[in-house]
């Protein structure tokens, strides 16, 4: 009794491989900032202390803009995968444009915020879950961007770059539902 490999045709691509893993690797980070957060919250009282001021409202509103991005980004490789290359740039390129007023909504939050990353254990840990998703929308950005402007067959691309972009942003827009939920809806 032998081992059997699997025809070429049955295994997902390295690509796929690479950045399940790597997304893996993603969840465990984010989960270790969720973890410090309540961790804080059980031993600080009163959780957020009485001087934070979040606008509720229009961090909703732009988290609504995040949730639609990811929408135009599946409408996006769904017209990719019918062939429709130019209009898939299109629906890709409204996703920018939501991502980009997600990222500077939240750049416009945080000046101003009546509290700073020294202010107390709560402003460490918003900012430092806030600027870590900052970070992850603005490279989620640049690869949409590269996505837009090289079509999907060139060969110049990293194979899956389009399926891997699309994985990362849909979990970059889950991590902020959770990271909304957590910080401005549940306090």
């Amino acid at each position: 009794m032998g081992v059997t490999i699997a025809p070429a045709a049955r295994r997902p691509s390295t690509t796929a491989v690479g950045v399940a893993v790597w997304l893996a690797s993603e969840v465990m980070f984010f989960a270790g900032l969720f973890g410090a957060y309540f961790a804080l919250r059980a031993a600080d009282a009163p959780w957020p202390p009485a001087d934070v001021h979040l606008d509720t409202l229009r961090s909703g509103i732009f988290t609504v803009f995040l949730v639609l991005s990811s929408l135009t980004l599946h409408r996006a490789e769904s017209v990719r995968d019918e062939g429709d290359e130019q209009l898939a740039r299109v629906w890709t390129l409204l996703t920018l444009g939501l991502g980009t007023l997600f990222l500077a909504n939240q750049a416009l939050e945080w000046t101003t915020l009546d509290f700073h990353v020294s202010s107390n254990a709560y402003g460490t840990i918003y900012y430092v879950m806030t600027g870590f998703h900052g970070l992850h929308v603005a490279a989620g950005l640049a690869l949409l961007a590269l996505a837009a402007l090289l079509p999907s067959g060139a060969p110049a691309t990293v194979p899956g770059l389009h399926r891997a972009t699309v994985w990362y942003w849909h979990f970059v827009d889950v991590v902020w539902v959770a990271m909304f939920s957590t910080i401005f809806l549940i306090r």
